[in-house]
Parts: C-alpha cells; structure tokens; sequence
C-alpha cells in the first residue's frame, strides 16, 4: 500500500503552496580534492553509483500521488513509472577562475526554484571547473522527504571511510549494527520528542470526533500562541521574500566551539546559537534597526531520531522557540542567556506548541485544518530566523577516491523570512550556511562576518575571565 504523507511532511509541502517565496528545499554542496589516482567522475559515473544504491532507498524513485498537498486528503508516495536517473543527476561547469565566491554564487542559483513534484523530489548535480582541480556534488531534496538529519546520514550511500573506489552495489544497511558516526539521539533532544509526542498524541486521542478535536484543539492552539509564547517582534529580517537565493559562508574549527562550551558552559548548540545571535545584532546595527529587548525569536529543530530511525525518510522533528539576546552587548552574557533558554526548552510546554500544532493537523483534511495551523506555527508572528545545528561524519569520507574536503549545509527559507542559518560539523570543522532572499538582504556579508566576529570574541576570552563569566548569573 502507497504510504501516506504524515501531516508534518506533508506541512512542508503545503508551506509552499501558501506562498511562492517559500522553497522548502535542503540540501548543501559537497567539494571534493582531486583524486589521489585517476581522475574525477563523469556524470555518467555519478548516475551509475546512485543508480546501484537507490534500492535502499525506494521513496528516491517515487513521486507525489498528488501535485499538491491541500486536498481532501495528504498524497501518497507511489512508484514513478518514468523514473529516469538523468531527470535528477546532472552536470555544470564553474567559468574560470572557479573559486570560492563562484561556486557559492551557484549554490544560490541551485536552490533559486522549486523541485517538480511530478518526479520524485530531488536533484544532485556534477559541478568541475572548481580551482586547484577540485569537483563538487550539489544535491537538494525536498523537506517532505527528509530531514536535515537523515540528508546528512545519506551522504553515506555516495561516500566511503576510504580513498578506494567503490564499484559494487551497497548491501543494505541495518540500524541495529550500529553503522552510523550517531549512534543515538542526545538526552536532551530525546526528552523534548517524547514530551512532545506525549502532548500532542494525547491531545490527538482524547477526543472522539475529529471535526470538534480539531475546533477545540485549535482553540488551544491559539492560548497556546497567546499566553505561553509572546510574539516574536517585528524586524526587517521578516518582510515578504521571492524565489532568488544568496549564499554565504563562515568556517570554524569544532575544537574551538568545543572548547568555548567548555569554558563558557552549554553545548555545541548553544555556541551555534550564539554565534547567531552575534552577527543578527551586527546586521540589525548596521541597518539602524532597533534591537528587540527580549531578543529575536529563533526556531531551532530538536531531531526525535534513535538508532533504529536513522535512514527512515519522513521528519522526525519537535521545534524549540529560543530568544536571542541580540540587544546584549557582550558575547559571553549573550551565551549564557542562550544556555539559560535552552535549558527552559527542555522541560516547557511551551517549547512543544509548534509539534502539537502540527499532531492536530493530522485530524482534518489537509484544506480544513493546514492553513490555519501551518500559518499559525511557521509565521513570523512565531519566531524571526530558524537556526539549525546537525552534527556530521567526525572523520573523512571519500567518493570517487576522491577527499570530501568540505560541506556546505543549506537551509529552506519560510515565507516572511528573508534568512536562515545552517550549522554542520564534518572532519573536525563546523560550517555555517547562510541561506538568504536575494532582494530583502543584499548585505548578508555583514551577518557572515558578525558570525565569525562573535565566535572570535568568545573564543578569545582569557581562561580566568572565561571561568568568571561562566559563574556569572
């Protein structure tokens, strides 16, 4: 039987239908060295690697039932009769010199469109020309398929812990051996999905008859909003956005936001989300906005993964709404405020409102109950800026025999938010992704370098003055 959307895909889809500016597409770049024999791959070869693995992966060869998501009911995933590799695996040339800014410029211009939903939702493209012989593989798929988490555990069916070339078929992975560089889902992020799931399957089956669980449920949704989350404010990040992308870049080393938490106190999480909120407050300085004094609103995506759901496609996802101190004028206090707020997270009904929203939605067709809630949970009267962190492969991978030398994450951009920020940890490097409309934020280099500059601060904090700001209340 064809497997239904569950309503948070299929939320993701609707997002879209509800506003053209909003690409609910993910995915990133990987940029690989030369290979250290032969040569590096046509994309004949490419299609030929993929074509032997999909069997694992059997939704990658299925299309919607349904082009859209706000009938009667959610589509299904069914077999695509036409499936062709060459229809989602293909090639591009960077022009000379083949730099960095070049290969970010095309980054944006890949994710600058909608995928066909009358294919099976993904792309990969080949891209040579890169400098210093260097090659890429660009892939984007669409939310409704897969979370940031599992996009970046399939990065494992091209890629190998070795520089050999793999020529056979994959033999199919079992969760239970434990073969993931994650073998578990964090305590924290554990305990939010359960409490959430707790909430909103309790909600769902304490009432008989769906069309009034849905009226009273979306009463509660509402209280919800009001009394237990204030508003997020109004900012020039939140302003009606187009289909045109910007991409930017900043690198650290993942010792280094280790050794911040260390010292500072929290987690790799906390430094991302400082590091965040240090350039929101620069690009906000710079444009004379005024700085919220409760902070902006972020949206941050808690995995609800285990070990046994590591390459299970869907989303598997709760959300926490974090205030971002952007009004704080020392880095330090601002990641402590950010500790702080996290911690509540954890423990807060209120930080599951967004998954219990969205457990409500699946008790009515998706034309009766999606716009209202989705509108409701993902507008900007909810949160300014999603920020996301998912930990990558700790040691190199290869394709091709070729080094995974980097990995640039890219994030969706929601109606009415003109940015996001994706961080991701590969080799012993975190990168963030900055994913930005193009017309609404021409000056996403001053976010990029208020990033660094905050990591910067933070980092260059002498031990005993790190020891007194971590004590400070």
């Amino acid at each position: 039987m064809a497997e239904k959307l569950t309503a948070l895909d299929g939320t993701f889809l609707r997002l879209e239908e509800l506003d053209d500016g909003a690409l609910m597409n993910l995915g990133g770049v990987m940029v690989f060295d030369p290979p250290a024999v032969g040569v590096a791959p046509t994309v004949d070869a490419v299609r030929d690697h993929l074509s032997a693995r999909l069997g694992e992966l059997p939704r990658y060869m299925q299309r919607l039932s349904s082009p859209r998501a706000g009938g009667l009911t959610r589509p299904r995933w069914v077999p695509d009769e036409r499936f062709d590799i060459r229809h989602h695996v293909g090639h591009a040339e960077l022009p000379a010199p083949g730099d960095e800014g070049q290969l970010r410029d095309w980054t944006a211009e890949f994710f600058s469109g909608p995928l066909d939903r009358s294919r099976p939702l993904w792309e990969m493209v080949l891209i040579e020309g890169l400098e210093r012989g260097r090659w890429a593989l660009g892939w984007k798929t669409h939310h409704c398929l897969v979370d940031g988490v599992v996009a970046v555990e399939l990065i494992g069916l091209l890629l190998g812990p070795g520089p050999t070339v793999r020529t056979e078929p994959t033999p199919p992975r079992r969760a239970s051996r434990g073969a993931s560089w994650r073998s578990r889902v964090p305590e924290a992020a554990a305990r939010a999905g359960d409490a959430g799931l707790r909430v909103g399957s309790g909600a769902v089956h304490a009432m008989a008859r769906p069309r009034e669980a849905l009226d009273r449920l979306c009463r509660a949704a509402e209280l919800i909003v009001r009394d237990e989350l204030r508003g997020a404010p109004q900012t020039s990040l939140n302003v009606p956005i187009g289909q045109t992308r910007r991409y930017a870049v900043v690198r650290a080393p993942l010792e280094e936001l280790k050794a911040i938490a260390e010292n500072l106190g929290g987690s790799i999480t906390d430094v991302v989300l400082a590091a965040a909120t240090s350039g929101l407050r620069e690009l906000l300085l710079s444009r004379a906005d005024e700085l919220p004094s409760r902070g902006l609103r972020a949206l941050v995506p808690v995995t609800r993964r285990d070990a046994s759901d590591r390459l299970k496609l869907g989303n598997l996802l709760s959300f926490w709404f974090v205030d971002l101190p952007v009004g704080e004028p020392l880095a330090p206090a601002r990641l402590r405020r950010i500790v702080a707020a996290t911690r509540r997270c954890k423990s807060s009904d209120a930080a599951r409102a967004a998954s219990t929203m969205i457990e409500v939605a699946a008790l009515a067709p998706p034309a009766v109950a999606h716009a209202a809630l989705i509108q409701a949970v993902f507008s900007r009267r909810m949160f300014n800026v999603a920020v996301t962190n998912v930990p990558g492969a700790p040691v190199p991978l290869y394709a091709f025999g070729a080094l995974l030398r980097e990995l640039y994450p890219v994030l969706p951009l929601l109606a009415d938010h003109a940015v996001g920020i994706a961080a991701l940890s590969y080799n012993g490097q975190v990168t963030f992704g900055i994913t930005a409309d193009a017309s609404s934020m021409p000056d996403i280099d001053v976010l990029a370098r208020g990033i660094a500059d905050g990591l910067e601060e933070l980092r260059a904090l002498p031990p005993e003055m790190a020891k007194i700001a971590a004590a400070s209340p």
